[in-house]
């Protein structure tokens, strides 16, 4: 099923963009994809260093393992903080403190090694620290796609950033490998590689500090607070199926998948017998793979629906998994390899084009933020059960099992369908009317508050206006509702009254800002099945708080009474 947005048709339509490369031709998207290569490319460069060198300290499975994890649990811990404040503060400025994290992190770690104190744990530490910027980083730089380019062009915006990761992934393991094998000490080899990669974030750096940026959605109220930001962003998640059904198939794909990452250098050495170049050029075939999907996905998406491409790469990587189990021939895998890597593009790629095409700009950091919680909290959890199976028994049998549990799944989440219909129209509805204006002195934080809505219904409308007022219902909450009903009067069965609770007037406030153009559709229909001369009446009530009076005011009121 093609990707179609409202009154525009299907996305970079194949008569006007075949390629998929119509977003490149966008100056400032161009400077930020080549950036953003350069520092894949140390990336991975230094994942394949990195991971050689482990092997190098270590004959344990389990911690050769545990770089996959260290890798992927900053994520999972801090996915949500890390939407929340890109959702908040300026991510230009939170981009480049990350950026000069992650350099600084691999720059130490280059020091050390190039002077030889390194050990498994101190290259699981930096590693973890590594990733904790890049964790802190990747919400805010995936959100920011919207603001350089055209809403028709993020498929083929998200596409083009996945070939630029896949080309590093492609080229960088082999020349990591290469680095790596190109000095007698693989110590030194590493610590080589880890200095370009932390040269390489400086591209990315020089980018950001020269971009004059312009955000598309900006709130006139006060920022939220961090720990405020992270409930309504979990909030919005609750009430949210499109975006549900996405984090279901992506934790789901990962946990089992990262059995690939996790041990295919377990493989390389003890099962192929292969040195640093050897487990490059393995890893490189996944990123080959990866590449060709990535720019051959715009097409494919036109003529294959999302969930039919998701499902037959889930079945291929069950392929790829008893292959790297059972099969010790390095022709036959670096080919099984190469198509694993196109199918895991394909459906990563697909995966993270619905989270941004069903998400408003509002709290788009904090859905990628959890999209990426999720993805990276599949490998790393997989990654240490893979390792401690393959650890205790052998990895075949964790590669088995992994094959097992993805046949297993599949039609368990075959019901989570992704994309399916028009895609909704999230551009922000300015309110053609004011904020209600409070006749009372109320503090903007005070709260709860409870707004009320009278509708009147005839008869006939009464099925056509419960299915739509159930529909606001995820409306409402989504946007910060904290509580929501709809009651009909037992007297008076056109009478019903809708009410939900915010947890301050700001809040409601900010609400009104948050309201897109699909959601404005729904309120104006449930609003057009009203019977009445005037427009449904609502009533806006903070609560009240207990006051004590003093005994000043009234010296009774000191006296307490034995009857009581």
């Amino acid at each position: 099923m093609p990707f179609e947005t409202p009154n525009t048709g299907p996305l970079t339509p194949q008569s006007e963009n075949p390629s998929g490369f119509a977003p490149l031709r966008i100056p400032l998207f161009r400077d930020r994809w080549i950036a953003s290569t350069i520092s894949g490319l140390g990336t991975w460069m230094q994942d394949t260093a990195g991971t050689w060198l482990m092997t190098a300290l270590t004959r344990s499975p389990l911690l050769i393992a545990l770089m996959q994890t260290a890798a992927s649990l900053p994520v999972l811990l801090l996915g949500l903080l890390a939407g929340a404040t890109a959702d908040i503060f300026d991510r230009r400025k939170l981009l480049i403190f990350w950026q000069s994290w992650m350099l600084g992190s691999v720059g130490i770690l280059a020091v050390l090694t190039f002077l030889g104190h390194v050990s498994p744990w101190t290259l699981l530490a930096f590693t973890f620290l590594l990733n904790i910027g890049s964790s802190m980083n990747n919400p805010a730089w995936q959100a920011i796609v919207p603001e350089l380019v055209p809403l028709e062009l993020i498929p083929d915006s998200v596409s083009l950033n996945a070939a630029s990761n896949n080309l590093a992934r492609a080229v960088g393991p082999a020349l990591g490998g290469l680095l790596v094998a190109a000095f007698k000490r693989i110590d030194t080899g590493s610590a080589s590689v880890f200095l370009l990669n932390a040269v390489s974030f400086a591209a990315v750096i020089w980018v950001l500090v020269n971009w004059k940026r312009q955000p598309l959605f900006k709130s006139t109220l006060p920022s939220e607070r961090v720990a405020a930001s992270i409930r309504s962003g979990l909030r919005y998640v609750r009430y949210a199926p499109q975006l549900q059904a996405t984090l279901v198939r992506t934790f789901t794909y990962t946990f089992f998948i990262s059995a690939i990452w996790s041990l295919l250098a377990v493989v390389a050495s003890r099962d192929l017998h292969q040195g640093a170049l050897g487990y490059g050029i393995l890893n490189g075939s996944l990123g080959l793979g990866a590449l060709i999907a990535a720019t051959s996905l715009p097409k494919l998406r036109r003529m294959v629906a999302a969930d039919t491409i998701i499902t037959t790469a889930t079945l291929y990587n069950v392929i790829t998994l008893l292959t790297l189990a059972f099969v010790h021939v390095a022709w036959i895998i670096i080919i099984v390899l190469i198509i694993s890597g196109f199918c895991w593009t394909s459906t990563m790629s697909t995966l993270n084009v619905s989270v941004q095409l069903s998400v408003p700009d509002w709290v788009k950091a904090r859905a990628l933020g959890t999209y990426l919680m999720i993805f990276q909290g599949g490998m790393a959890l997989g990654s240490v059960l893979w390792g401690v199976i393959a650890d205790r028994t052998s990895t075949p049998i964790a590669l088995t099992v992994s094959a097992c549990g993805l046949v297993v799944t599949l039609p368990i989440v075959w019901r989570f369908h992704i994309l399916q219909g028009p895609v909704p129209d999230l551009t922000p509805h300015i309110p053609g009317r004011p904020a209600p204006q409070l006749l009372t002195s109320t503090d903007p934080t005070d709260g709860p508050v409870r707004i009320s809505i009278e509708y009147h219904i005839s008869p006939e409308n009464y099925a056509e206006f419960n299915h739509a007022i159930h529909q606001l219902r995820g409306v409402r909450l989504r946007d910060g509702a904290i509580r929501w009903g709809i009651y009909r009067d037992a007297r008076d069965p056109e009478r019903f009254n809708e009410t939900f609770l915010m947890e301050s007037w700001l809040d409601y406030l900010r609400s009104r800002e948050r309201v897109t153009a699909a959601d404005e559709a729904i309120r104006a229909h449930v609003r057009s099945l009203h019977n009445g001369k005037e427009p449904p009446v609502a009533s806006y009530q903070i609560y009240e708080k207990e006051i004590t009076p003093s005994p000043h005011e009234n010296p009774q009121l000191g006296e307490v009474s034995s009857s009581t």
